[in-house]
């Protein structure tokens, strides 16, 4: 009874340790966005609704707006952006695709933007496992289309990304922060 005693009071010190050397929560927690909306959730509870493929699949960071501008200040024009904060962001295409009439194979891409005031270019890169857009390299780029921007209605806080149907085989992308919003259509 003793030994059993003493194993329980060394497992309780190693865990009370171990749980005070946890950093803290990650102020941009991650998010992911899926095409169809809640693919992997509906899978399993409606697959009627989704049935057994995804399309997409957007992993991201979302920053808080925090009171700043965001667009021209926190996120200059005219930089390469990660769309997020931390880690690059990873689009998946569960299929091949097309982006303004271009085609994309199926596969797992960074995406990144170059806002500008009134326009966002987006890229898909190759290079997958970075931090942030410090490492970008231009010759690993897939893809690029410039999108006309819009401003929202009402101030976004969270960086979002989330999908919407568009067509029979298409979706629209919509990638909103602060003030501003750009919608990337991909048709399948």
């Amino acid at each position: 009874m003793k030994k059993i005693l003493a194993l329980l009071f060394l497992a309780n010190l190693s865990i009370s340790g171990f749980s005070q050397k946890l950093r803290g929560l990650d102020k941009s927690p991650m998010d992911m966005a899926y095409y169809p909306d809640d693919f992997s959730h509906d899978r399993k509870f409606a697959p009627e609704k989704v049935g057994n493929e995804a399309f997409v699949r957007v992993i991201y960071s979302r920053p808080s707006k925090n009171g700043r501008k965001i667009f021209g200040e926190k996120v200059p024009f005219d930089k390469v952006w990660r769309v997020g904060a931390n880690e690059a962001t990873e689009i998946k295409f569960y299929r091949n695709v097309k982006i303004n009439g271009e085609k994309i194979k199926a596969g797992t891409y960074n995406l990144f933007v170059i806002p500008k005031a009134d326009e966002w270019t987006f890229i898909l890169n190759t290079d997958l496992d970075v931090w942030g857009a410090y490492s970008y390299d231009t010759k690993k780029d897939l893809f690029k289309t410039t999108i006309k921007t819009q401003k929202t209605e009402t101030t976004i806080e969270n960086l979002s990304i989330q999908f919407s149907k568009l067509g029979e085989k298409s979706t629209t992308m919509k990638v909103a922060w602060d003030d501003t919003m750009a919608d990337l259509v991909i048709e399948y």
